[in-house]
């Protein structure tokens, strides 16, 4: 008999005595498994092992179905690449290219995974942004010296330098590490300013513009002074529209503003007096106390004189001419005065005649006035011989 076993054989041959097994199955009776194959567990059948052609070091698996894997490759039928590394082409898996940045990348792409070092790339082959990668021999990405605020934040070593270069410097800052200002910017608390200089400076003459440390304004033009050039040089005023420094004209006109100045000293009362000498002195008379000269290169008097002591000048001139005048009223009043008490005083006329003494006054400075009391007719009384007595209250005077 042949004794074949009922799974995995096909039937017995009854002239050879051997058993037709089928496939996956193998021995004398058919109730092995063949090459490539093992048994199920808990039961008769034999199963495919599987194994990957690629992965796999033969197609022949263990009684758990696992299969003998190649270097690189793993899982159950070898059709998968262990950590570290992906698969390159059909037949092998390859180890990750990170440049030891990383230990895993994606299995079928070999992207790396998780870069260290501020790396980045498919590769790990890349710094971060903000970071660069330092010669060697440590060669790895180190912080850029870039503030985020002067500059990209970004930065490169040239060839053949050592030290890294910011990529682009914020507007107003300069050098290597965009630590410096710019021309026409100044330090103000770590931060670059721009130079206010109210358009008075040529860049083309004066690089700087302005002191990189405290923003003073470098040469100045157009005969403006000052921190900001925001003040016109002595001898020289705003003109109407407020934009020119032209130079100051004793010039006679009924606005004050031709004299007016900028400077923090002037006051109102310069306007004042400006006015009362504009309106009082002709240009004659001006040209006579401040001679001005007609030649362009040559200074004149009036501007040498510095604006406080034109006004000083003028206001000596002005407190003689009031203190002229008062005296002068004041000897006219008194003067009037003396007359109409020399006119007041009444004086008295006596005219003798024959039979009687008559009396006129003149008092015509006091028309109204009462002279009853000066004569009294029961004080005076003619005597039988003819003598007029005056008797007051002390004398008793005869005519």
């Amino acid at each position: 008999l042949c004794n074949c076993s009922s799974v995995g054989s096909a039937g017995c041959d009854r002239a050879t005595g051997q058993c037709r097994c089928l496939a996956g199955y193998a021995g004398p009776r058919c109730h092995g498994c063949a090459r490539g194959f093992f048994p199920e567990q808990g039961g008769q059948r034999c199963r495919p092992c599987g194994c990957s052609p690629a992965g796999a070091t033969s197609d022949q698996c263990d009684h758990s179905g696992k299969c003998q894997c190649k270097v690189g490759v793993t899982d159950l039928k070898c059709d998968r690449c262990s950590e570290g590394y992906y698969r390159f082409n059909e037949t092998t898996c390859e180890p990750c290219q990170c440049n030891n940045h990383s230990q895993t990348c994606d299995n079928s792409t070999g992207t790396c995974l998780d870069c260290q070092g501020n790396t980045e790339g498919k590769h790990c082959e890349l710094c971060k942004e903000g970071f660069y990668r330092s010669t060697p021999p440590a060669h790895g990405c180190q912080h850029c010296p870039c503030s985020t605020v002067a500059s990209t934040g970004t930065c490169h070593i040239e060839p053949g330098e050592t030290v890294p270069r910011c990529d682009k410097c914020t507007p107003g800052y300069t050098g290597l590490n965009c630590n410096q200002c710019d021309k026409g910017y100044y330090n103000s608390d770590s931060i670059c300013v721009r130079c206010k200089c109210n358009g008075n400076v040529d860049p083309a003459l004066s690089p700087s513009v302005c002191q990189p440390d405290s923003g003073e304004c470098i040469g100045c033009l157009y005969h403006t002074t000052g921190f900001h050039c925001e003040l016109c040089e002595e001898g020289y005023s705003r003109d109407l529209e407020g934009t020119n420094c032209t130079r100051k004209e004793a010039t006679l006109g009924p606005e004050p503003t031709e004299f007016t100045t900028s400077a923090p000293n002037a006051t109102k009362a310069t306007s004042f007096f400006t006015a009362v000498l504009n309106s009082t002195l002709s240009p004659t008379t001006l040209q006579t106390i401040f001679p001005i000269s007609s030649s362009d290169n040559s200074t004149s008097a009036f501007a040498d004189v510095s604006w406080t002591q034109f006004n000083i000048i003028i206001l000596t001139v002005i407190i003689i001419v009031v203190v002229l005048l008062m005296g002068f009223v004041g000897a006219v009043y008194m003067y009037r005065e003396y007359q109409n008490r020399k006119l007041n005083a009444p004086f008295w006329t006596i005219e003798l005649k024959e039979d009687n003494i008559s009396f006129s006054s003149y008092h015509d400075s006091i028309p109204n006035a009462d002279v009853s009391g000066l004569l009294e007719d029961d004080g005076n009384e003619v005597a039988p011989n003819g003598q007029l007595t005056l008797t007051t209250p002390m004398h008793n005077y005869k005519a």
